[in-house]
């Protein structure tokens, strides 16, 4: 397998030497299906989401809420191992967990005093390492720091919303 710096250090040249070019937009597009639905069309298969058993659905469909969780854990996951690869820090394997809280009493309109949206997320690493305590420090730092999801959740990106007919 190929160095991770080594594929990583033209991309970092280049955005030195013009920024714009690390300027990306990604994209995700959804596609309204019958009842209550939408389907995103994801790298690997299509995901449809629908309401969650507390607020009415079936189980069947995803929760989207649940999705942003994985979105979590899975980019923490990556950036994990980036760095750790980065630090050369051994890590054999392990799990990550994002667990957030809801009060659905927020997203059904029942009580305007409860939010709409996760209150709190909490993310946890269960590593198999022999890295030492200031290796894992240093790792989860870096993790937190870099990873996309994490910082983008923490940090409340400028958002905006708009509709029109199609």
């Amino acid at each position: 397998m190929t160095d991770l710096r080594e594929i990583q250090a033209p991309l970092k040249e280049r955005y030195r030497a013009d920024p714009t070019a690390a300027e990306v937009t990604l994209t995700a597009t959804g596609t309204l299906d019958e009842g209550i639905a939408c389907s995103v069309r994801t790298a690997g298969a299509i995901a449809a989401a629908g309401l969650h058993p507390a607020t009415g659905g079936d189980g069947s469909l995803l929760c989207s809420g649940d999705m942003l969780l994985e979105a979590l854990a899975a980019c923490a996951g990556v950036t994990l191992r980036a760095v750790a690869s980065s630090l050369e820090v051994a890590v054999q394997g392990g799990t990550v967990t994002a667990d957030g809280d809801l009060d659905f009493r927020g997203t059904l309109a029942v009580s305007r005093d409860a939010p709409v949206g996760f209150r709190s997320i909490r993310l946890r690493f269960d590593l198999d390492t022999s890295a030492t305590d200031e290796q894992l420090e240093t790792l989860l730092r870096l993790t937190e720091r870099y990873c996309v999801v994490l910082q983008t959740l923490a940090g409340a990106p400028a958002l905006s919303t708009s509709i029109e007919r199609a």
